[in-house]
């Protein structure tokens, strides 16, 4: 049975570039809106008997492409299709994951709570900022990851005196894989965050004097936590030589001139979501198809997922 590959209006090339891979049809959507905003949504290609992938990573703004999620969802349950299978390349929300003042949301269970309306029979997520939230998802949630995608691009980038860097404890058990995969030394940078756009190195734990440093995180918003981190390895010693890789490049605000600075000589990211006009100078991004694409051929044969899942 071939799958048939839907998009939202996220990131059309992705979806497109997941059909290439697959070898199977792009069905055509239209995407508009009624006079008042309201959006309208009409899946203009067969679909009874079909089991189908709809593409929509939730990056911002993400209340807007969850409900057109949620509505191509339910124009394909309701034009008879086998399966609805959500493929969200990026979780906006997941980094919402606990409620630290009264009177705040819990933002990824709200999340989750609105996807388990879709009526999905699974749903396709990668490097979850808190793997947390696919517990909270009502459909089955397969939690894969990119990190050996980036590896396989950064190993001609890395040398024997390059130290992997977590930019915040919270990044430790990802900064763990690479450096094992990579075969590299680990160091940790102790942050605070004062704000949601602000945050203040402490201290550095790891040898990263005269090193390389390769910075990871599962994702670059702002690029504050970056920023910090190197200001924190140049003063203690590292080289002004300093690779930056995350799956995720939200690129907002003044991340594009965080990443431009001359120390920064190269940023890796995936195409989980669209480029935004303003983008690191130095950018190279990873293709995330081959990845989602083995997914959608192992659950169209029934085979199980494991080695492309996360395991942090």
């Amino acid at each position: 049975m071939r799958p048939l590959v839907i998009s939202g209006s996220a990131h059309g090339a992705f979806a497109e570039d997941l059909a290439r891979e697959l070898e199977c049809e792009l069905g055509t959507t239209s995407l508009e809106r009624f006079p008042d905003g309201e959006q309208d949504v009409e899946i203009q290609a067969s679909l009874r008997g079909q089991p189908v992938f709809v593409v929509q990573p939730l990056g911002p703004p993400v209340g807007e492409n969850l409900l057109e999620l949620l509505l191509i969802a339910d124009a394909c349950r309701r034009a008879g299709s086998a399966t609805v299978t959500a493929v969200i390349p990026y979780m906006g929300l997941a980094r919402q994951d606990r409620v630290v003042k009264e009177g705040r949301p819990l933002g990824a269970k709200v999340l989750a709570d609105a996807l388990g309306t879709g009526g999905f029979s699974q749903v396709l997520a990668v490097d979850l900022h808190s793997p947390v939230v696919a517990s909270c998802i009502q459909a089955p949630v397969a939690h894969l990851t990119a990190v050996p995608l980036l590896v396989e691009r950064l190993r001609s980038l890395v040398r024997a005196e390059s130290v992997v860097v977590a930019p915040d404890l919270g990044a430790v058990k990802l900064a763990e894989t690479y450096a094992r995969l990579l075969g590299l030394p680990l160091a940790v940078v102790s942050k605070v965050r004062i704000s949601p756009v602000e945050v203040e190195a402490r201290s550095v734990v790891g040898d990263v004097s005269g090193r390389r440093p390769l910075i990871v995180d599962d994702m670059i918003s702002t690029g504050a936590t970056v920023d910090v981190a190197i200001a924190a390895l140049l003063a203690h010693g590292c080289e002004p030589d300093v690779l930056v890789t995350a799956t995720h490049g939200l690129f907002v605000e003044s991340a594009a001139d965080r990443l431009s600075r001359t120390e920064v000589v190269r940023t890796i990211t995936s195409d989980s979501l669209p480029l935004p006009p303003r983008r690191p100078a130095r950018l190279d991004v990873v293709r995330l198809a081959p990845l989602l694409a083995e997914a959608v051929r192992r659950i169209i044969v029934g085979r199980g997922l494991d080695e492309l899942l996360a395991t942090r």
